[in-house]
């Protein structure tokens, strides 16, 4: 059963809430809402989220200062970020928002499609992330088993299990990464897609070194979790 991503909605107008829930329920995810940026910060603390749209003109804490904070957290800093607003100040005010470490700027009133297939990207390498993670936690989980004297043909089988099912994350990963560029999608998400590709070419060598007849002379170095 794969599990749903969670995408953070963050605005002080329930109204607004509610057309952001119609536009990405077609998504089949996980929709958390906020009313605050002081909302949303406590909201991630113990969750993790694939996006988060977040609108720049709240009272109290703004958007632009609920970003500071996010992008400050470690546990936090990678997660994109969507800004939306319905007011447009110019150039400036949108220099704002992407310094702050959005990933994307928006003004309302805008295209429900377009910001739906925009989000659906970050759900997707997030998804892909999430599978790479597993990957790496079960290689792990091998390395660890084949010091407690596992047998060479449970070592093989398990082996063929993950190279398995690297492949087939490598195989959607490369769709994406080619749809990314055949849409000239953000810089962001092609930026965040060749970092996936990175970590997966680490794993798939680190799995490799495991095959019988590498010569190696014990176990490989893995790649990072994060």
């Amino acid at each position: 059963m794969v599990q749903k991503a969670k995408i953070l909605l963050v605005d002080d107008r329930p109204e607004n809430l509610l057309a952001l829930e119609a536009i990405l329920s077609a998504l089949d995810q996980t929709l958390v809402r906020a009313s605050s940026g002081e909302e949303a910060l406590k909201a991630l603390l113990t969750d993790d989220f694939a996006v988060i749209l977040l609108d720049v003109q709240m009272p109290g804490m703004d958007g632009f200062e609920t970003a500071a904070h996010i992008k400050r957290r470690e546990r936090t800093r990678d997660i994109p970020i969507i800004f939306l607003t319905a007011i447009n100040h110019g150039p400036h005010h949108t220099f704002r928002g992407y310094a702050a470490g959005a990933v994307d700027y928006i003004s309302k009133p805008f295209d429900p499609w377009v910001l739906r297939a925009k989000v659906s990207v970050f759900v997707e390498l997030y998804m892909k992330n999430c599978q790479l993670r597993e990957q790496a936690a079960l290689l792990r989980l091998q390395l660890e088993g084949g010091g407690q004297g596992g047998t060479v043909r449970e070592s093989a089988g398990l082996l063929a299990e993950l190279s398995a099912r690297l492949a087939a994350v490598e195989e959607q990963a490369e769709a994406l990464s080619k749809q990314l560029d055949d849409d000239s999608a953000d810089a962001a998400a092609v930026a965040t897609a060749a970092h996936l590709e990175r970590k997966l070419t680490g794993l798939r060598r680190a799995l490799d070194a495991l095959e019988p007849g590498t010569g190696s002379g014990g176990p490989p170095p893995l790649p990072p979790q994060n």
